[in-house]
This record gives C-alpha cells, sequence and structure tokens, in this order.
C-alpha cells in the first residue's frame, strides 16, 4: 500500500507539472488572431478569460498605444456589456496620410457584463490603419473582478524571450503580403472627421492562418501533457503489476 500511495504522488505530481505547461498560454488576456498585415484595417478580439473560481470578470480595460495611434477604431456591441470609447490629446502629432493626427482613440472600456468562472469572453475592435514602422503593438490592459482585485496585463515580453508573468496583449506586425488585399486601396480610403464609418467599411480580418496556428500551438500543448499523464500512468500500472506478481 505504501508502493501505491508513492505512486499516486507521483502521478499528482506529473499531473500538476502538465496543468502548469498548458495554462499559461491559455489563461492571460490575449489578442485572436495574434498577428495583422502592416498597413492595413484589422478586425481583432481581445480574449479575456476568467481565472477565479470565486470571483467574476466585470470590467475590462483597454489601453490602446499613443506612440503609434490609430485614426480609425470602431467596437462591435458584446451584449449585455457597456462600452465607452475614449479619446485624447497625443503626446505629440503624428503624420499620417490623412493630415496630422493629434488626437486618437487611447483607451476602450467594457463594464456591466459578467464573466463567470470557468468561462471567456471576446470584445472585438475594428483597427486601422496599422503601422507600417513597426513589427507590434501593446495593448496593456486591466481587468477588474466582482470582488474589487484588479489584475493589471500590462508587462513586456522579458529579455530572455520567456513569457512575463502579467504579459500585456502583443498583436504582431507583419509585412504585407503583394496583392494580399488586406491594406485599404487608395480609392477606398476613409475621409478625414469619419473614422467610425470609413472603419467599419474599410475592415478587414487578420490572416486565419495566425489564429489556426495559435490554436494548434495551444492544442498541442495539452495534447503534450495529456501523453506525459497517460505514461506515467502506464509505467505506474506495469511497476505495481511487477511487484504483486508472485515469485517462483
Amino acid at each position: 500500500m505504501s508502493f501505491i500511495r508513492r505512486a499516486a504522488t507521483v502521478l499528482a505530481a506529473a499531473t500538476a507539472l502538465t496543468a502548469g505547461l498548458a495554462l499559461p498560454a491559455l489563461a492571460h488576456v490575449s489578442i485572436q488572431p495574434g498577428s495583422a498585415e502592416q498597413g492595413s484595417f484589422s478586425k481583432v478580439a481581445f480574449r479575456v478569460p476568467n481565472e477565479r473560481d470565486d470571483a467574476s470578470t466585470t470590467k475590462v480595460e483597454v489601453s490602446l498605444p499613443t506612440d503609434h495611434p490609430l485614426a480609425f477604431v470602431s467596437v462591435k456591441p458584446v451584449p449585455g456589456w457597456k462600452v465607452q470609447v475614449t479619446e485624447g490629446k497625443l503626446p505629440a502629432p503624428v503624420k499620417t496620410e490623412y493630415g496630422d493626427l493629434d488626437e486618437a482613440v487611447t483607451k476602450i472600456v467594457w463594464s456591466g457584463g459578467e464573466i463567470k468562472p470557468g468561462e471567456f469572453q471576446e470584445f472585438e475592435v475594428s483597427l486601422g490603419k496599422l503601422p507600417t514602422d513597426v513589427d507590434q503593438l501593446f495593448f496593456p490592459t486591466k481587468q477588474t473582478y466582482s470582488g474589487g482585485e484588479v489584475v493589471d496585463w500590462s508587462d513586456a515580453p522579458k529579455a530572455d524571450g520567456s513569457e512575463a508573468e502579467h504579459p500585456a496583449p502583443l498583436l504582431k506586425l507583419v509585412p504585407a503580403a503583394a496583392g494580399g488585399g488586406h491594406g485599404a486601396p487608395a480609392s477606398a480610403a476613409p475621409a478625414a472627421g469619419t473614422p467610425t464609418a470609413a472603419a467599419s467599411a474599410a475592415t478587414s480580418v487578420a490572416p486565419a492562418a495566425a489564429a489556426e496556428t495559435s490554436q494548434a500551438d495551444s492544442t498541442a500543448r495539452l495534447l503534450g501533457g495529456a501523453g506525459l499523464v497517460v505514461g506515467v500512468i502506464g509505467v505506474v500500472v506495469g511497476v505495481v503489476g511487477l511487484r504483486r506478481r508472485p515469485t517462483a
């Protein structure tokens, strides 16, 4: 019996290790898909999972970059949630093809709804035009729980390439494919002063392959972890069988 207890302890440790490997990739606030083409109008979703067993997420606050501001931002209504889009002065005017931009959307807040334990919600936003001189944009996000706890997802990636404790949602920007059609054509470029209508008309979905890659990566990690647990169970069963075999 003591051997069986030790085997069970080993199995529990392996299961915990598997969960530890799989959960970080799934638990934090992220952008889906994780990449979009430079110079494009793109639709993204901020995916917000609830990480608490005893509280619901009741507010999500996303900050937009001011060093590379986005001239056109619009949001998709989410049933049960109120949304507030805040525009503000930029630290310094930014030259765009539509003229100098000195104000832009700096924050989007969703509130009044509820993401219960074990659930997640996606908040869709149309963004454009995405900059062409950087390869990534960060969107620091604050997640508020019904108990008053606020989780600040604003950490930049670590220098060694490992994931930070509370990573900020990251949108990677890739060069536009030749003739790909993801950037807004010049003839369809929105007129200055009509950001909402222009963003809706010119919205394009970032490459689906990015979303599939992200999902495949998460699935692979989960399946790999499950395989580890199954392997440990097989070893334990085999050893127990040998110990219980009567000697000749």
